[in-house]
């Protein structure tokens, strides 16, 4: 049996100057958030229980939990809603096309039975309330001239609708079916968020003017407001109801989060000012928030995810964090436990520890773009699209300074001997390069386009792989290269070749999805998996072998794994750990999803 043990989820996707509304079902404590075309659901009791929900076509924007916890309802830019489950394989129950544009925001009904939606659109088609199982119109919902923000369903009968947004105004909707009643322009800036209490007596609206507004929730008539003493000095981005709706937590891009106490004479005062994440820079300054049973939840605009503990908030927080940017290379550093470093195209690199999840971001002078990276202990070694090698030691969580190593071409795979890491092998469009240290010790011509490399741990050999599919072996005497075999078995170009940690097999993968095992002593295929059995598995980069040995057991066929041993690949923003039991390793891919 196949089972997955450890997932690094990616952070929130954020934009300066706009909040994000994340969302959670009390009734697990798992928190739902989107990056890209993916909405992730993560376990606030345990980090690294993850999913992935990747069948958006488009970049997903909000994703809400159905009252009952069985359904969730995801949207995206192009206005399309997506109505799945929550168990096993995230069955499509619906798919609506709501708006015309991007949705911002959606919320239940609390007897799940209608979703209303807000956002962007043509002409007055700004929000729309519809039925979750027919897609039928539930209302009509004039009364804004700009993009509308947030919408909020009250949670208790009669049902009634709120909106806000970039025209200033708070419109109240009466149905169903929905129709408007009226409008507030108590704000003098954009109205980013609305929510309804808990009991479902009033709600309240923040806004980039830095105020929040309460209303009542029968009438809307204005009853309360934020007080100015230990407000906000920014813009006022989300908010959250506790679950006793006695208080609320809001965030700001004055990089602070407040817990307001609301008083019976509906007025809410600062209760307590939670820290930002960081040390206060432009990343920490804070988009999203949601108050979920004994968590309190913020987002940063660096996607740092703080969980705070309502009932000690002299607790320090949690802080997860991870790449907002698709992931480009991985590297296992050979420690105790176990230590993965990940890069980004935006040059951030991440530590992960086993077992741990999120261990820091390594901070480098130098952040430019990363391609490819490999590690040792205390020294990483990185290449960029700017024709560059770095060789970065590593103290702590801090990179040291280095000097870059110019090697004339645009790198594309990077690999070193593991047992002497001054020895890298740099590959290129037209061959490969040999360094030493700092050095250049030789550019090698092969003759043919190259797209991927590897290099033994003991630096006696090389495999070099080809857009033609092929696998070229090499042996290796000071700096020069003797070719020994070809092996074709690819019918795609070459992503990926690396050596399992014994050294007695290596693994290569293709664009067509297709990853071959081969027996290095041999150099005859152990086992083929095809693009039809791998579905899932996205273009195999990276793609690592992960401490102790795999086995084949030829009278059975298949490749598979001791208790132990860990197949380990990446796609998008996630990192995935799978412990493979008896299954063979078609299973083991099986498990990543594309993203």
């Amino acid at each position: 049996m196949t089972q997955l043990t450890e997932a690094y989820a990616c952070v929130p996707s954020t934009e300066r100057g706009r909040g994000i509304l994340i969302s959670g079902d009390p009734k697990s404590d798992r928190l739902l958030y989107t990056n890209g075309r993916s909405v992730i659901i993560m376990n606030l009791q345990n980090p690294l229980d993850v999913a992935v929900y990747a069948e958006h076509a488009y970049p997903a924007t909000v994703a809400r939990f159905s009252p009952n916890g069985e359904w969730i309802a995801s949207a995206d830019v192009s206005g399309t809603v997506r109505i799945w489950g929550t168990h096993n394989d995230f069955v499509l129950k619906n798919e609506f096309k709501v708006l015309s544009g991007r949705i911002d925001d959606l919320q239940w009904s609390p007897d799940g039975m209608r979703i209303v939606a807000s956002g962007e659109g043509k002409g007055k088609s700004l929000v729309r309330a519809f039925m979750w199982d027919s897609g039928s119109t539930v209302g009509d919902f004039d009364g804004h001239s700009k993009r509308v923000l947030s919408c909020a369903f009250k949670p208790t009968r009669p049902f009634r609708i709120v909106t806000c947004g970039e025209d200033f105004l708070v419109n109240f909707y009466e149905g169903p079916p929905f129709k408007f009643k009226l409008s507030h322009r108590d704000h003098s800036n954009f109205v980013n968020c609305v929510r309804f209490s808990p009991d479902g007596s009033k709600f309240i609206t923040v806004s980039s003017d830095k105020s929040g507004i309460i209303y009542d929730a029968k009438t809307a008539e204005k009853i309360g407001g934020f007080s100015s003493e230990d407000g906000h000095k920014g813009s006022i981005y989300a908010l959250s109801w506790s679950p006793d709706g006695k208080q609320v937590l809001t965030v700001s891009a004055d990089k602070s989060a407040k817990v307001w106490e609301i008083s019976e004479d509906n007025n809410g005062k600062v209760k307590r000012t939670l820290p930002p994440p960081g040390s206060g820079g432009v990343d920490d300054m804070l988009v999203g928030c949601l108050w979920q049973n004994d968590h309190l939840v913020t987002v940063s605009l660096g996607g740092t995810i703080s969980i705070f503990s309502a009932s000690d908030l002299d607790k320090a927080p949690l802080l997860i964090s991870g790449h907002m940017k698709n992931i480009t290379s991985l590297a296992v550093l050979n420690s105790v436990p176990k230590v993965i470093l990940s890069s980004s195209y935006d040059g951030l690199i991440v530590k992960w520890i086993q077992g741990v999840g999120y261990g820091g971001k390594l901070r480098r002078k130098e952040n430019s773009q990363i391609k490819c990276l490999a590690a040792v202990e205390e020294e990483i070694v990185s290449c960029g699209f700017d024709n560059k090698v770095w060789r970065v030691p590593v103290h702590s969580d801090q990179c040291g300074d280095a000097e870059p190593i110019d090697i004339g071409s645009q790198p594309k795979d990077i690999s070193l001997a593991l047992q002497s890491p001054e020895l890298a092998l740099v590959s290129t469009d037209t061959g490969v390069v040999m360094l030493r240290g700092t050095k250049v010790v030789s550019t090698i011509n092969l003759g043919f386009t190259v797209t991927a490399c590897t290099i033994a741990p003991d630096g006696n050999e090389a495999i070099v792989g080809g857009q033609d599919g092929k696998l070229h072996m090499y042996s290796i005497t000071g700096d020069t290269l003797k070719e020994e075999a070809v092996l074709e078995k690819h019918r795609g170009s070459i992503s990926v070749i690396r050596y399992s940690p014994d050294v007695s097999m290596f693994a290569s993968g293709d664009l067509n999805r297709e990853a071959v095992i081969w027996d290095c002593v041999s150099r005859e295929v152990v086992c083929s998996l095809s693009s039809a059995t791998v579905y899932h598995l996205i273009i195999l980069t990276p793609l690592f072998w992960y401490y102790c040995h795999l086995r084949f057991e030829k009278d059975r066929k298949k490749l598979s794994f001791s208790p132990s041993h860990v197949f380990m690949c990446v796609h998008a923003c996630v990192c995935r750990i799978c412990r493979c039991v008896h299954q063979s390793i078609i299973s083991c891919c099986s498990l990543f999803n594309q993203i």
